[in-house]
C-alpha cells in the first residue's frame, strides 16, 4: 500500500500491536510517536539500522528491537482503532518529539530524561517516554 514506506496489512497489524505494547498508557498520541520511531528506523540506513528496511525487520531486530514484543499486549490481536493509528503513521503523520527520533525509553518514576542516549541527543519527552534523535547529518534519510 502507498505511504512513506511500502507496507502490507500484516505490517499494519504488527505495527499496531507494537504501538499498543510500548505505549498504551500514553494514549493515542504516545502510540503514534512510538510508530514514528519504528517507521524512522525502517527509512534510514545509518547507525544501528543499516539494511533494516521493513516494519517486521525493525520490530524484530536483534539486538536493537523493542521490549514490547515480549508483552501479552503485543501477542493479542490489534483493534480496528489501533490499526487505524498504525495506518496514519505509515501514511506519513509525524508527531514531535518523535519526528526524527530513532530511540525512546521510559525513565523510572520521577526521573528526568538523560540528555544523551545511545550517543544521540534528547529530542523531547511525551508523558513517560523520552525520545532521541541523531545529530544533524548523521542519518540523511530522515525527513
Amino acid at each position: 500500500m502507498g505511504g512513506i514506506i511500502a507496507y502490507t496489512e500484516k505490517d499494519v497489524d504488527l505495527l499496531a500491536r507494537l504501538m499498543r505494547a510500548e505505549a498504551v498508557g500514553e494514549g493515542d498520541l504516545g502510540m503514534l510517536m512510538v510508530g514514528n520511531v519504528v517507521v524512522n528506523r525502517a527509512l534510514v540506513n545509518c547507525l544501528d539500522f543499516q539494511n533494516v528496511n521493513s516494519i517486521s525487520q525493525v520490530i524484530y531486530q536483534n539486538p536493537g528491537g523493542f521490549s514490547g514484543i515480549n508483552s501479552p499486549l503485543f501477542q493479542s490481536a490489534a483493534t480496528d482503532r489501533e490499526k487505524e493509528l498504525a495506518r496514519r503513521i505509515l501514511r506519513g503523520e509525524y508527531y514531535h518529539p518523535a519526528t526524527n527520533a530513532l530511540w525512546f525509553y521510559s525513565p523510572a518514576d520521577g526521573e528526568d530524561c538523560v540528555s544523551i542516549w545511545y550517543n544521540q541527543r534528547f529530542a523531547g519527552r511525551y508523558k513517560n517516554h523520552c525520545f532521541y534523535e541523531p545529530y544533524p547529518g548523521v542519518c540523511p534519510d530522515l525527513h
